[in-house]
């Protein structure tokens, strides 16, 4: 299968981040996103989103979470894994097939919409393999001085176009397009 898509709607990657450049904290910490998420939405963000793919290791995080915490209807969600349990979780895809396939296969389910790419890991694979179009940071106001970096180490150069900013209270949103 190609590392392209077909359709309207765009793939994103979709993360908050801390000013100093992490999008969790030591241990993979989010406790300090869902202390903005919540309170300071960007819900034209939520309408145009049509299905989620994560890594294992965010949906792992994710599942430590409280059930108000993840909260957000993004769609189906789909997660891209080498080890899928023996007894998955209702309403979630487990795909263990190439990313180029996996993303191509979460694109059709959003219909029409935006997929979302959430975890740092597959996140810089999918920019690596030229699958994204746009790139949505939230910056929040903290500075966690450790953590997970917003791009792994040897992602090499991707060239983005600023597309805008918004707010919302303390929290920017930058938007960018992926230069291919």
């Amino acid at each position: 299968m190609s590392d392209t898509h077909t359709g309207p709607g765009k793939v994103v990657v979709n993360r908050s981040m801390s000013l100093d450049g992490f999008v969790a904290g030591p241990d993979h910490a989010m406790d300090w996103v869902l202390e903005y998420a919540t309170q300071y939405a960007f819900p034209e963000v939520v309408q145009a989103t049509g299905a989620m793919l994560a890594g294992r290791g965010t949906y792992e995080v994710a599942r430590r979470m409280s059930p108000e915490d993840t909260d957000y209807d993004g769609g189906p969600l789909f997660v891209l894994t080498h080890r899928p349990p023996d007894e998955p979780e209702p309403g979630v895809t487990f795909l263990t097939c190439d990313l180029g396939e996996a993303v191509a296969t979460a694109h059709a389910a959003a219909r029409g919409r935006n997929l979302e790419i959430l975890g740092a890991d597959l996140a810089g694979q999918c920019l690596r393999r030229g699958l994204v179009d746009e790139v949505l940071v939230y910056v929040l106001p903290v500075l966690l001085g450790d953590g997970v970096r917003f791009s792994p180490g040897g992602l090499g150069r991707i060239d983005l176009e600023p597309l805008g900013t918004s707010r919302s209270g303390p929290v920017t949103m930058l938007r960018f397009r992926v230069r291919k």
